[in-house]
């Protein structure tokens, strides 16, 4: 398949950048600090036994049936005009975050979704709490891909679903990796939320109006998969727990914190500091996880940000080898270090002592 380009209506008189003529947005180039796409065992999926904790699952599955927030996602006449107000600048930035949480959104659309038609003759209770997952993602996305029509652009998101490469991950680091994607998402919208609700000046586009209810929906989903990994108590106990809850910590603390600080002129649009923000967002976070994982990281520990701030420099090094117009192999030369000095750095952040979940803070346990 030919993959889109971002080109207008071929009607000459109506001109790229307006929502009236939205152009297709050729996807990122993937990186590791864009959203992947997952697949997983749907066999094991099926297969799985919710006893243990069956009776909490069936009320967050309650909760869901309800759906809080079917009526949230309206847009209003906020939203008119709204993106002619930006400057070149920050409509850019605006822009990428757009695109990166659509990505986001609508990757947990997908899995959810495959999911839940996999395995509903098999297990029901599952298949549904995934059903109405995938509704919820799909209309964030499909908020998200609206707002960015309103700059003159859209993801084609049929082009995404058949071309961009899907991660395997087994069922266990599926509910790693989603549970912290879903919890953190909670901590970074309702921060922006109550940032903006304190600075009113700094909210450059009405969707912020939306994040205090649509992170409610990210939570509901954290607390999904925080049940289902205690009806898998394997997933949450022992050495080879402890070591993979640590290693997806680190994964989605470091992706996150060097992508904000290389895209940190979004954060001061809205009046933030990205390095403040993503302390605060890591910190709550890793507060939360206590709840289910067996260990947290030492995120107070001297050297951690001392390390992560390494990471971002090193990305920069290899954003600048990118660029350039050596051939392609000279390019991989220059970028070795970087990535040699990367995996040290992170082999560092993994080996330091976690703390015990138990002794963090046995209040939320």
């Amino acid at each position: 398949m030919v993959p889109p380009t971002a080109v207008a209506s071929s009607d000459a008189a109506t001109a790229i950048g307006t929502s009236n003529a939205p152009a297709t947005k050729d996807p990122v180039k993937d990186t590791i600090l864009t959203p992947r796409f997952y697949t997983t065992d749907f066999e094991a999926m099926a297969a799985m036994d919710l006893s243990p904790n069956a009776d909490e699952l069936e009320a967050i599955c309650e909760e869901f049936r309800k759906d809080y927030n079917r009526h949230h996602f309206v847009r209003n006449e906020e939203f008119e005009g709204a993106a002619d107000k930006l400057d070149p600048e920050t409509r850019k930035v605006f822009v990428e975050f757009l695109e990166q949480s659509c990505t986001s959104e609508f990757s947990g659309f997908l899995l959810y979704k495959e999911l839940s038609r996999r395995i509903k003759e098999r297990n029901p209770l599952l298949a549904e709490c995934f059903a109405h997952m995938a509704r919820d993602e799909a209309r964030h996305a499909g908020f998200l891909n609206k707002s960015m029509s309103d700059f003159g652009l859209q993801l084609d998101l049929g082009f995404l679903t058949a071309n961009k490469a899907y991660t395997y991950f087994k069922p266990e680091y599926i509910f790693y990796a989603t549970y912290l994607s879903e919890k953190i998402g909670y901590w970074r919208y309702i921060a922006i939320f109550r940032h903006l609700e304190k600075n009113p000046d700094s909210k450059i586009f009405p969707i912020f109006n939306f994040f205090e209810n649509w992170c409610q929906d990210e939570n509901r989903h954290g607390d999904f998969f925080d049940a289902l990994m205690k009806a898998q108590p394997k997933s949450v106990t022992g050495l080879r727990a402890r070591l993979w809850c640590r290693f997806f910590l680190l994964a989605v603390f470091a992706t996150m914190y060097v992508r904000d600080v290389a895209r940190k002129e979004f954060y001061e649009a809205l009046g933030l500091d990205a390095r403040e923000y993503d302390k605060y967002v890591i910190a709550k976070t890793n507060e939360t996880t206590a709840r289910v994982f067996p260990v947290v990281l030492n995120v107070d520990h001297p050297k951690f940000y001392t390390r992560l701030e390494r990471l971002v420099r090193n990305n920069d090094k290899l954003s600048a080898a990118d660029e350039g117009n050596a051939p392609a192999p000279l390019k991989v030369l220059r970028k070795l270090p970087y990535w040699v000095a990367n995996g040290a750095e992170m082999a560092k952040l993994f080996f330091t002592n976690p703390i015990r979940s138990e002794n963090y803070q046995p209040a939320v346990r």
